[in-house]
Formats: structure tokens, sequence, C-alpha cells
């Protein structure tokens, strides 16, 4: 027998294959969105980066390719009937992915969740929790004598009150709960009471009920009320204010009774029996609908909302409120910031009998490694009844990334899509370590990221380009980081090596502050003024923290048109070239004195947890909305301050927002990253309005008019030439049963979501005289209409008086083909198509439907429509807008911010870029940490005021990054 290897008994070991272990993911023929056939291998167990230009095909083959396949593979283990339970994800459009293991993804923007959604609920923290207080805590009896803990609660033993010998009935973890049983019966477990605001139902009463003079009826559609209440005998074609007593009862609590009304249409009249809703049962008939964020914000503007009295905020009934470990209920514990309730946790155990401390350690030690990686990322200042909505989107990804990588597994590819989100480069170091913890625990990483601080830790590169849509999807360089900064092709080497220069536009000068509005921004008589030109105050000074701020440059003339929104006060500055505000402190945020240059950029900055967002889109947005519902002045113009509480309720003022001033402000846009449309009718063509130019040019041609078709004909949406098969969609899903549903081009229009009659009707221009059809337009990429749609007027007579453009002039008598779009409407697309193309979304079909767009993408897009024209009036606030942008794309951004600050108007931005606040005229930094250890205002003032200020952690960064 030949040799071979024995076990210790001498039994004969058989030996298997020693094939190779795959060290590799193999992807064959990519072919997601724009991805050009790609052929890659990807190290498994590495930190990979895929870096690339907006648009270059990043996320397609991260989340495309990458998680669509590593997900759908581990799911078609499952049985049939778990799968059929499942939400799948379809078959990525690539020849073959080998060797790729289960995947999970941390998206960019994921959802706020519920309205009843907090920090604690979404990270699982708060049902630890909740065990701990079922099992660990002393529970009352009837009489409300406290009993000791013990260990027969958690065996179902009953247990009796040792003073009155009642039977104690302690509540499980499922009672103690506000989404449950365990919700204050007052507040339904939202802490909160919400009232409907009289005064916003009707705002402005010299309109006439049939002008829209009642909000909420036009607000959610309910367009027949006007057409029920005229039944009622109420008047509907006179100013409001002319309504009798009667009349306005009916409008504001008239019967829900049914009325028999005749509606016309376009399809003739009809004769319907409708429900009357008056304006207050509107609102509250929606309220009740409203069960997610996005639906409240909608009714929130008819509403005011106070803390419950009954639970005092913490969503618990009293019997939920009742256990207690040591003198500590549970709606103390969920108020506390992360790290102290960890810091309580670790001693419960020792304050139980000895044979309870076992269990109670389990439970403590479950809640500790939820809460150490979520300390890992920066979040130990959050309270855990803090609600989700209210949490910034870097906030919201990092709590999903805790989640993700909490259960310790191995052999799992984590992809992060821009994980850097809403970090401070401080809090940057805890992100990587996260990663690297995933890597030793036997993980593969890929990540999509822009931070070039967190693209320094990757062990391998993939860069996508050269450029974006159809000119990206090929891999430009692979491979170490040394080999992509010696690529001469890569686009991020240099600022991988620090060799970019870092661009700074030329900043706008402050406009100048007198001593007393320097006394009003700084809260202190203490205040000391600097060299530098920096005011610093101590942080004990009237709650305000430590304050700088520049004061430079030239103002411009006073204005005595100021918005004072509460108690009949001003902010006093008497200097209408900045916008003010004070406020009362909020979740972990400090009373502020907040000071904000017009005309300028103003960049928000701090630490994850700081109070940025609070400060901005909590307290100054909504503030400066309350306030284009009209102002009354009289009220404040001879100094007393009125019925402050009802003065808020008209307003609809937060109520933590003591005054503001904004004088010659009279319109506020929110230009955040939220996605455009809810479906794939929503397209870059219908939302810029080129769509409607581009119907009206088509129904102008010869072609159309012969057939008789008319501008609503060409809509996608309800015009007769839309596809009947998708109904103008451009695809169909497949149901299949047991697998995951298909989503394909619809077959009868081949995704072009028109019906073949469409091409019979082509639209030439003087740069494309041979012409498209509209479906081909729509095909267009931005770049590629701009071509198509030339609105050079001399280069037009060019080509008119040249002899290939003689075919194009019409009849005998000169006339131009109708079958050529206007000189006028011409320019209007090209001009329209311009600013997509300075927004740097230029590689963006016009057919592209905006769901489908990055929060970058969506926040760029959004702001299309506000270019080329003066916005003196209109504040700008947008949240990170540099998501998603490669450093080349930030310098795109920056200078479509100038434009909007040229053209008049005031732009805020909450920022953790170097370049953006590098770049900024005006930064207010705040922190200096987070939760209790932030909610300051820091340091305000320029950027190189900033930079040399000692006492800003962002002044730090900033100064390296100026430098060089």
């Amino acid at each position: 027998m030949d040799d071979c290897m024995t076990d210790k008994s001498g039994m004969p070991v058989v030996q298997a294959d020693a094939s190779p272990v795959p060290d590799a993911i193999e992807v064959r023929g990519a072919r997601v969105h724009n991805l050009h056939g790609l052929d890659l291998d990807i190290p498994l167990n590495r930190l990979v980066a895929i870096a690339g230009v907006s648009g270059s095909g990043k996320s397609s083959l991260a989340l495309g390719v990458l998680y669509a396949e590593g997900s759908r593979r581990y799911l078609d283990a499952l049985s049939t009937y778990t799968r059929r339970r499942m939400t799948q994800a379809e078959k990525a459009q690539v020849d073959s992915v080998r060797f790729i293991p289960p995947a999970l993804a941390l998206r960019q923007r994921p959802g706020a969740g519920g309205m009843r959604s907090t920090f604690g609920t979404s990270t699982e923290t708060l049902n630890v929790l909740r065990l701990m207080f079922s099992r660990l805590a002393s529970h009352r009896c009837p009489n409300g004598h406290y009993c000791k803990p013990t260990l027969d609660v958690a065996a179902e033993i009953p247990i009796h009150c040792e003073q009155c010998g009642a039977l104690v009935e302690p509540p499980s973890a499922e009672e103690l709960a506000f989404n449950s049983t365990g919700a204050c019966p007052t507040c339904q477990g939202t802490g909160v009471i919400r009232q409907v605001d009289d005064a916003t139902l009707v705002p402005d009463e010299s309109l006439t009920i049939d002008q829209g003079a009642v909000v909420p009826w036009r607000t959610f559609g309910f367009n027949v009320q006007p057409d029920i209440v005229r039944e009622f005998g109420v008047r509907t074609d006179v100013p409001f204010r002319e309504l009798t007593d009667a009349e306005r009862e009916i409008v504001f609590n008239g019967p829900e009774e049914k009325k028999h009304i005749t509606i016309t249409s376009i399809k003739g009249v009809h004769n319907l029996d409708f429900t009357f809703r008056n304006a207050r049962l509107t609102v509250t008939k929606e309220l009740d609908r409203a069960t997610d964020e996005k639906r409240m914000k909608k009714v929130a503007k008819f509403l005011v909302e106070r803390t419950c009295p009954e639970c005092g905020g913490s969503r618990l009934n009293e019997r939920a409120r009742a256990p207690k470990i040591g003198q500590v209920n549970l709606a103390e514990a969920t108020s506390w910031p992360l790290r102290d309730v960890l810091d309580w946790a670790s001693t419960v155990s020792a304050g139980l009998p000895t044979d309870m401390r076992g269990m109670a350690q389990s439970l403590v030690d479950a809640l500790c490694d939820m809460g150490a990686r979520l300390m890992q990322l920066g979040l130990g200042y959050l309270t855990l009844d803090r609600s989700t909505a209210s949490l910034s989107t870097g906030e919201r990804q990092r709590a999903q990334l805790s989640r993700a990588v909490r259960n310790e597994t191995t052999g799992v590819l984590y992809v992060l899509d821009e994980p850097s989100t809403g970090l401070h480069p401080a809090n940057i170091e805890g992100l990587v370590g996260v990663m690297r913890d995933l890597l030793a625990s036997g993980n593969s990483v890929v990540f999509v990221d822009h931070d070039v601080s967190v693209l320094k830790a990757a062990d391998y590169f993939i860069e996508m380009g050269p450029g974006a849509g159809s000119r990206g999807g090929t891999i430009v360089a692979q491979g170490e980081p040394e080999r992509i900064l010696q690529s001469p092709n890569s686009r991020i080497a240099g600022f991988l090596a620090g060799t970019e220069p870092v661009v700074v536009r030329e900043r706008k000068a402050l406009p100048p502050m007198s001593t007393a509005f320097r006394s009003f921004v700084e809260g202190d008589s203490r205040a000391t003024v600097k060299n530098n030109g920096v005011h610093l105050i101590d942080g004990n000074g009237g709650g305000t923290g430590s304050v700088a701020t520049q004061t430079a440059g030239k103002g411009s003339s006073a204005s005595s048109n100021r918005v004072i929104l509460t108690e009949g006060m001003s902010s006093g500055n008497g200097e209408t070239d900045w916008i003010t505000m004070r406020t009362d402190p909020i979740h972990t945020v400090h009373p502020l004195r907040v000071a904000i240059p017009k005309g300028c950029m103003t960049a928000v900055t701090g630490v994850s947890g700081s109070g940025k967002t609070t400060m901005v889109l909590e307290s100054l947005v909504p503030a400066l909305e309350a306030a284009q519902t009209g102002v009354d002045e009289s009220a404040a113009s001879d100094g007393t301050s009125g019925d402050s509480d009802s003065i808020r309720a008209s307003r609809r003022l937060p109520s933590h927002v003591r005054a503001v001033d904004a004088a010659g402000i009279r319109r506020v846009q929110l230009v955040d990253s939220t996605p455009i449309g809810i479906n794939v009718r929503s397209t870059v063509a219908t939302y810029t309005g080129v769509m409607d130019m581009l119907r009206r040019a088509f129904a102008a041609t010869d072609a159309a008019k012969r057939r008789k078709l008319k501008l609503s004909d060409f809509s996608y949406n309800t015009g007769s030439l839309r596809c009947p098969q998708c109904d103008g969609t451009g695809q169909i899903s497949l149901d299949i049963q047991f697998l995951p549903d298909v989503t394909i081009a619809c077959p009868q229009c081949d995704g072009r979501r028109y019906r073949s009659e469409a091409d019979e009707v082509l639209l030439a221009t003087d740069a494309h005289p041979q012409g498209l059809t509209l479906p081909q337009v729509l095909d267009l990429e931005v770049d590629d209409a701009l071509d198509f749609f030339v609105s050079d007027r001399s280069k037009r007579a060019r080509e008119r008086d040249s002899p290939e453009a003689l075919d194009l002039v019409g009849s005998n008598n000169g006339d131009q083909r109708t079958d050529m779009v206007s000189p006028s409407l011409c320019r209007r697309i090209h001009q329209a198509l311009s600013t997509l193309h300075d927004l740097g979304l230029g590689y963006l079909t016009l057919g592209e439907d905006t769901p489908s767009l990055s929060g970058g993408e969506a926040q760029r897009l959004k702001l299309s429509n506000e270019l080329g024209r003066r916005q003196d009036a209109t504040l700008f606030v947008l949240d990170e807008p540099t998501t998603g942008l490669h450093p080349l794309d930030v310098r795109t951004l920056i200078g479509v911010l100038e434009r909007l600050v040229e053209g008049g108007a005031t732009v805020v931005f909450i920022e953790h870029d170097l370049d953006m606040i590098a770049n900024a005229d005006y930064v207010i930094d705040m922190g200096p940490g987070g939760g209790e250890e932030g909610g300051r205002i820091v340091a305000a003032g320029t950027p190189d005021a900033i930079a040399s200020n000692p006492a800003s952690l962002t002044g730090r960064y900033l100064a390296r990054h100026l430098r060089g």
C-alpha cells in the first residue's frame, strides 16, 4: 500500500484535492445602465474603492452588479415560500459573475422611517432596553408599592407585593412599547399633541372660495368642495372676509353630509353625490392618513404641535413608565444620549440580587455590543427617543451601517454607497475603523465615495470614467494605490497625492456690523476684539457658547421691511444686510444667536451631531417659511409683545424660535437630495419644463397638423400617441410567481413610451435639418440635445444663406417650413439645456426618470430652474450638496452657487467638504463636539478667520487644506 497520512489511531486520512480558493470576484460583460460590457476582477477580503466623476458608472457597478447579484443569488438559495415574502432584485445585465459572496448594501439615501420611528427603534437598541425594564426592574403593585427585582418575573411565576400582598402583573417588553399597548392614550404614542391651526386654513381672506381661499381643499385635491359648500348656501364668489359668521362656521365646521351636485368635465356633464368635508375635517382626516414623514410634512403646515401633557413627550403610558431599575424608569433612560445609557447600563448588574446577575449581564452585553458600533461611528450623542426624521442623512446612514455590521458575520460582501455622507473630517477615522473591522472578520468591502480622506484608506482602486453617461462606463485605472497615483488616465490621482491645487473663488465682502449688531450676535458684554477681526466670547456667557464674527466689506442700503415673527420683537440689530435668528434650546442645541450675511455664500459646519441640521433645517428654514404667509407688523411697531401664544400659532413658527429678522427675504428654497418624483413618469424633460416646449414644437409641425395632432397628444402620460401596452412608461413588470418580478422594456414600443405613429412626425433644426422624432429627442443626452437645438442666431442665418439650407425654406412665398422649430422656442430649449450642462448634468438623457437619479444629481437638477434669473429676495438652503460629487464636480457646483449669488441670492449650505467651505464667503462652525458636547456656535467668520481660530476643530482641517 502506498504511504498515506493517518490519524492518531492509525486510520488513513483521505485528503481532498487542494483546489485554489478564489481570491477575486470575476465580472464579465457588465452592461448595467452605462457600463460598456465591463470585464474585471475585484479582489476579495480587501477594502476596494470605486471612484470616478458623477455619472461615470460607479453605482451601476457597485449596486447594479455586485450587490444585485450577490443578494439575488443568496435569496435564490432560500425556499420558495420564504422568497415569496421578500422583495428580490432582478438579474443584473451581465454575462457572468463568479465567486461573489452574499451581499449587503448601505445605500446613499436611507429612508427616514415612519412617523413613530426613533433612533432607538431604528437601531433596535430600544428593544433590548425594554427587555431590561421588563425583566430586571422593580415593578409597581396596584397600590403604588414597588417590589424588589426578582427572577420570578422572567420565570413567569406570580409575584405579590411584600407590603400589601396585592398581585403584581409586570408588563412584558411588548407592553413597554409606544408602538403597541405601552402607548400614551392622550397622544397615541407620538409624544406630541397636534391641533388644527385655524389661521392656516384661510390665510388670505381677500380671496374667494372659488379662487382657492380654503387652502386645505386645494392642497389635498378636494376640488369639488367649493361646489358642495355652495349647496349649503355659502357664497363662493365673494372675498372670504365678507362671509357671514354662519357661512364661515359651515366652511370651518360644517356637517359631514352628502350633497347632489353637477360637475362639468371634458367628458360631459355628470350628476353625482359627494360628501362635504369642512376645512378642519379635511386636515384631521389627512392627519389620520399620515403614516410617514413625507405625508406628515404636507399636513404639518396646518397644525400646531405641543408636547403631550400626559406623558411629557416620552410617548409611554403610566404603566409603561412605572418600572424602575434603581431610580430610573424607561422614559428617563430613553431621554439620555446613547453614551450615558451605556454608562448607566454597565452599573445595572451590580445593583441586582446575585441570582439575577447572569441574566442581567447578558442583556447589558447585548445592549453594549449594539452601542459600541454606534459609538465607533460617532453617534453616541443621540438620544434614543430622538425622532428618526430629525436625523441628518449622514446620521441615518451610519445608523444603518451599524445594523449591517454588528452581527460579526464572515464571508459577506458589504457594498457601501457614499459612507462618508454627513461626516466631518474628524469623524472619518471611526468610519474607516468600522470598515477595517469588517475585513478583520473575514468579509469583503466595496465602497463608492469621493471623500479623499476615505479613499486614501483603500487597498485597491477601480476608477470609472473617463466622463459621464455614454462617455463613461469604462475603467480608466485599476489596481493598488501606487499604481493609481502613477496612472496618466486617473482623474483622482492628483487629489490623492495632494498635488491638485485648491481653487478658491474671489469671495464677496461681508456687510459691516455696528456695535449694537455685534452685541446681538455675541449676546454677552464680555466680548473682546482680536486682531484678526474675529470676536470671541466665553462659552459660559449667555448660553450662546463661543461666538466669532468677521467684520469686513461694504453693506447695501438699509430697508425698513423687517420680518418680525414672534413676541412682537425683532433682533434689534438695525442692519438689514444680515439675517438674524434667536432660538431657545432644542434637542442638544443650546440657545443660539445666528447671523447670516445676505447676498453671500454661507457654510454651516461642525462635527456630526453638533447641531447643524437643527439650526438650519429645523429652525431657520421653517421660521422663514412662516414669514411667507404674511406678517402683521402693527402689533410689534409699538414694542408691545401681545399674546405670544396666539402669535406663534398664527405664524406657525417653531416653538423654540424666539425671533427671526430677514428683511427682504420673500422666498426660501430648500434644495435637498430627496428623490424627484415617485415613478418613471417623472423625467428630466418633464421636471425642467423642456417636455412642454418639445410638445409645443412638435404640435406646430405640418405633419402634426395634417394628422390633427394637438399639443396634448404628444404627452406620454395622457396623449393619444402614448404606447397602449405600457401606458407611456416604457417598461412593463412581469410577475413570474416564485422568482423576482422582472422589469423589461415594453416589447411594443421598445422602451420609447410612444406608439409607432409618433415616428411620422419629425422636428428639424438649423443644425440638423434631417430632423428627429420625439422619442429620438428624449433618447438624447443633454449635451447632444444642445447640439441639436442650436441657438446662435448668426450661425442659423449663415446656414439659411448656404445652398445646403435652401431646401429648408418653405413654399413660393419664402416662409419657413413648419417642420422647423421656431427660433424663439429653439432658444428657450437651448437655454434650459445649457443650464443642465453648466450644472454638470450633460450626461443625463432627457427621458431619464428622475427617481433613479443620485442625491447629488437630484440637488443639481432642482437648481436648474433657478439659474439665469434675479434672486434678490431668495434664500437657497442646501443640505450636503457635495454628496456623490467628485472633487472636479465640486468645482462645477461652486460655480453654480456663485451664479446664484451673482444673481442676488443668499445661499446657505450644510457641508463638510473642505473645498466648499474654503469657497464660502462666511462660515458658521458648530460644536465643539456632538450632542451635549456641542450645540453651540464655536466660531463664525470668513474661511481664513475660521482657519486661524484655535477654538474651531473645522478650522484646523481647513487650515491644513488651504496650505495644500
